[in-house]
């Protein structure tokens, strides 16, 4: 059973105890929605573990409050309040409940609010925020990395293009040839291939670059 599919069966398990019956229906709705996703599915399997209110709940849309270089703020908005999470493929935070109008000023620079008064604004309601769409329909998002279209991939994200050959930059020999290497073995290498590959100029991720694979997650090595 791939990733993916565990995520989705645990998803499953966890609903038995947290939904209430009443609202089973449309909370497996919302997990075939994002089957695919793997931040919408790992924000799932972490509100279903870790219920905010230590009630029966269950999570009816997720909202978009802010993305920037493979980073979400997501809200998972429920019968009972919204709670935000900060998710990227790295792993997932929990960061209370929107109705408190409270965001960390880090985050608030981060995600490019211009204070904490305008974010408690738009979090008096909803709706003021977009809906999260699935990841593999949004063209503008890598679906390996989750890069914006204009934004640098991670390092090692299988989609980014080579500047030097115009290859796959995790497949191509480009980075041996500029190391003068055979092969990348420490950290100490990558630190240098990560500066000479800036100073080349990394080539952003584009709508064009999108593959036809599945979402393979970020963090594939060099080697």
């Amino acid at each position: 059973m791939d990733e993916l599919q565990e995520k989705r069966r645990r998803i499953r398990e966890l609903m038995q105890y947290a939904v209430p019956d009443d609202h089973i229906i449309q909370a497996q709705d919302i997990l075939v929605l994002f089957r695919d996703d793997r931040l919408a599915l790992t924000l799932l399997d972490e509100f279903y573990r870790c219920l905010p209110d230590a009630q029966e709940d269950w999570v009816k849309d997720l909202r978009l409050i802010g993305r920037k270089a493979g980073v979400f703020l997501l809200a998972a908005v429920t019968s009972r309040d919204a709670y935000l999470y900060l998710v990227s493929s790295e792993g997932i935070e929990f960061h209370g409940s929107i109705q408190e109008g409270y965001l960390d000023k880090e985050l608030l620079y981060f995600f490019e609010f211009s204070s904490a008064e305008q974010f408690c604004k738009q979090a008096n309601n909803i709706e003021n925020f977009p809906q999260y769409q699935p990841i593999q329909t949004d063209i503008d998002t890598c679906p390996a990395c989750h890069a914006m279209t204009g934004e640098e991939h991670e390092l090692g994200c299988p989609v980014e293009v080579c500047p030097w050959c115009g290859g796959q930059l995790v497949h191509c020999e480009c980075r041996f040839a500029q190391l003068d290497l055979e092969e990348l073995t420490t950290d100490q290498d990558l630190f240098r291939f990560a500066e000479i590959l800036q100073q080349k100029g990394r080539i952003v991720y584009t709508p064009e670059q999108r593959p036809s694979f599945a979402d393979q997650g970020a963090g594939v090595e060099l080697q």
